[in-house]
């Protein structure tokens, strides 16, 4: 990467997180909380949205982001709750949201009785880290399938992030996997992380997360 680029690059970011933060006061304001999910594809982010709108209802609404198809956002519509699709296929396939694309689908959602916007980043541990998008609470979704050393080797989108869900611990008793190494990991890139262990199978610790959103 040359200078010109660095330059092209640091301008972007920084528009970006202009933009992002006048979207995070404005929100604020509103008494409206934004929560960014972040996680590799197939980490169960669909699947608990899917459950925390059941509990919220029209007082949710979420904006998928995918680089293709409409398919989460429709799985989430089903709970009753409104719902905003982001494809960045059609603009070179950007693994990552931005704070732009954000606040404008938020011009397209009724936010009259909404208090909480959930943002289902596209599934990549790298890219949607390094992009403020303008939440209040940025989380990272962790599989217990994807084992124990995940947050070692993909150390940005733990670092800027305030919670971190073990997802699919009903799967536990079948993997030769150690849910406590997976929290050190975790702890040693961002000892402040709050850990919430949960299954979107069997409901085990959805209490503990309705309450943190609460």
């Amino acid at each position: 990467m040359n200078k010109k680029e660095v330059k092209v690059m640091q301008n972007i970011l920084n528009v970006n997180d202009k933009i992002a933060e006048e979207l995070r006061t404005e929100l604020k304001e509103q008494n409206i909380q934004f929560i960014n999910l972040m996680s590799s594809p197939g980490s169960g982010k669909t699947t608990i949205m899917e459950r925390t709108a059941h509990e919220f209802g029209e007082k949710m609404c979420v904006i998928e982001g995918d680089i293709q198809t409409t398919l989460d956002a429709e799985r989430v519509a089903k709970a009753g709750i409104q719902t905003y699709q982001i494809n960045t296929g059609p603009f070179g396939g950007d693994c990552h949201l931005e704070s732009s694309w954000i606040k404008s689908a938020m011009e397209e959602i009724d936010m009259t009785d909404i208090d909480l916007v959930f943002v289902e980043n596209i599934g990549n541990l790298v890219c949607p880290a390094e992009f403020d998008v303008g939440a209040h609470i940025n989380t990272v979704v962790l599989s217990v399938t994807e084992g124990e050393d995940k947050p070692l080797k993909y150390p940005l989108a733990f670092q800027n992030s305030q919670l971190c869900i073990i997802s699919k611990i009903d799967l536990l008793p079948y993997l030769d996997i150690n849910i406590e190494d997976i929290r050190a990991n975790i702890k040693k890139v961002n000892p402040k992380m709050k850990v919430i262990e949960l299954s979107a199978k069997t409901g085990e610790g959805f209490k503990d997360w309705f309450a943190f959103l609460r």
